[in-house]
């Protein structure tokens, strides 16, 4: 019993690397994720007591169960078994690339991350960046909504800062899942955004298995009630305007809506409005053909320029933040109300007559968010440099013009969100904020739009654009140049005396 056994180092050394490995898997793993899963319970009790709209079974589901439930829905084994013979390849390979899709779009959506993790670090980074404001939000409107609907929040897309905006302003009622496109799969992003809840869309995809793959997810999501949110237009704005409606993601919710028998679908509008869009040059470039394609080198070194410059001048007290970042909420849009007013069922009609229908209620969903997109005092200041671009105005001037434009809109029944205790100091940090990006030139005591900065005004001038249809100014972009001969400085400073500012 006291004898020696003798054995070479190498085998040692493994023998302590395979206990380790036992001690491993049947000790400290389970125990530690008894002691998470302990943690993300009680978070889901606590958190469950105050939200809205409550958390789904079907998000709490192990995220296996849910790429099992895809791969062996019955539309997908059918959609496998056609792939196959058109391609003459086996089943068995055209199934593990259903496998690869399901195990791209599904979720690992953890409640701990979302409210203990990802919330905090929403709330920090857009309070750090804008002054955040909820505009308009209708609780009485919204408390009418069934709390077993599947509610889907209906919004425009104007930054990648949307995501974070709207995610920590909903967090007190509800969890959002998002569609992403191909920009957050990048590691080790895109573990954080899968645990939040979103899930990767393939953009412009002709993929026809896995577009079918894409429909079944959201299908199943709807069905189970999971909250929503949704970019109509498919993608950023690229001057300010909003795009025409995507159907693409309202269709796979629809198509297998039955008003009489599933749960309520309910369409919330959003509108998201800034003062400031981190990427607006960006976007601009987009829409020139003939702009040259940057490097991802450029785009790095550019962004991280941007980034150590601002953090210098938090070091020396000299950063402001970028004005408001506003969101409002518009009154629900029951499917199965307007369904039954229409006459409609979207699950009995074919695509051809469907589509058509989508269509429709999209376009009375972009309606009802062009009406609450909020009015904010950058967008308000570089209307008004547009309308005055051939001519010098004093600061006096303008700001006499866009105290106009606040009664004009405010009279029409616009939520201006311009506080009126103090909106001529936050017309003044408009207006500097904009004199530190030189988007006007001055000389004399005057101002005049920057030839050079028309297309960036006009992005955030056409922001509100639709607020002003009745006005002969369709588009800010597009803004017709005045009959009259630009006035010189002096006849300008004669008129600053007569101007009639509004109370």
């Amino acid at each position: 019993m006291n004898g020696h056994i003798a054995v070479p180092l190498w085998l040692f050394f493994f023998l302590i690397f395979v206990a380790g490995i036992a001690l491993l898997d049947r000790i400290l793993i389970p125990s530690t994720r008894w002691f998470i899963r302990r943690k993300i319970n009680r978070v889901i009790d606590e958190i469950g007591t105050r939200l809205d709209i409550e958390i789904r079974p079907f998000q709490l589901t192990k995220r296996q169960v849910l790429i099992d439930r895809l791969v062996y829905d019955p539309k997908v084994i059918e959609a496998i078994q056609l792939h196959a013979q058109e391609r003459n390849i086996p089943r068995e390979i055209a199934q593990a690339k259903v496998v690869t899709y399901a195990k791209e779009i599904v979720p690992s959506f953890n409640a701990y991350l979302y409210f203990r993790i990802g919330y905090w670090i929403a709330k920090k980074v857009a309070r750090l960046l804008y002054q955040v404001r909820v505009g308009l939000v209708d609780n009485e409107n919204l408390s009418q909504v069934n709390p077993n609907s599947t509610v889907v929040f209906v919004m425009n897309h104007r930054s990648n800062m949307d995501y974070i905006i709207v995610a920590f302003l909903a967090a007190e009622r509800t969890t959002l899942s998002y569609a992403v496109g191909e920009w957050a799969r990048i590691w080790p992003l895109h573990m954080l955004i899968k645990y939040m809840g979103a899930f990767f869309v393939r953009r412009n995809s002709g993929n026809r298995l896995y577009r079918l793959v894409l429909e079944r997810y959201i299908h199943m999501a709807t069905k189970e009630g999971v909250c929503q949110a949704v970019f109509i237009e498919g993608g950023l704005t690229r001057n300010g305007c909003l795009r025409p409606p995507k159907l693409g993601l309202l269709d796979y919710m629809l198509r297998g809506f039955q008003p009489d028998d599933d749960r309520d679908v309910v369409f919330i509008p959003v509108g998201i409005n800034y003062d400031r869009t981190i990427e607006d040059r960006s976007l601009l470039r987009d829409l020139d053909p003939k702009a040259e394609k940057r490097s991802g080198w450029f785009v790095f070194k550019t962004t991280t320029g941007f980034i150590l410059h601002n953090l210098l001048l938090m070091i020396q007290n000299k950063w402001h933040r970028f004005g408001f970042a506003c969101v409002n909420f518009g009154p629900h849009i029951s499917a199965r109300k307007y369904c039954r007013e229409n006459g409609i069922n979207f699950k009995s009609m074919n695509r051809e007559v469907r589509f058509p229908e989508v269509e429709k209620l999209s376009y009375k969903l972009l309606d009802s968010i062009k009406t609450i997109i909020p009015v904010l005092p950058v967008p308000l200041v570089s209307t008004v440099l547009l309308e005055n671009r051939n001519r010098w105005i004093s600061e006096f001037d303008l700001k006499a013009q866009i105290y106009n434009i606040m009664e004009e809109l405010k009279s029409k029944g616009v939520t201006v969100n311009v506080p009126d205790k103090n909106r001529e100091s936050v017309i003044e940090i408009a207006i500097n904020m904009l004199r530190i990006r030189k988007m006007f030139i001055e000389s004399d005591g005057l101002i005049r739009a920057d030839a050079g900065m028309i297309d960036v005004l006009s992005y955030y001038a056409n922001s509100i654009v639709q607020c002003r249809q009745d006005q002969d100014v369709k588009n800010a972009g597009e803004l017709k140049k005045k009959d009259a001969p630009e006035d010189s400085k002096e006849q300008v400073r004669l008129k600053k005396g007569s101007v009639i500012v509004s109370p």
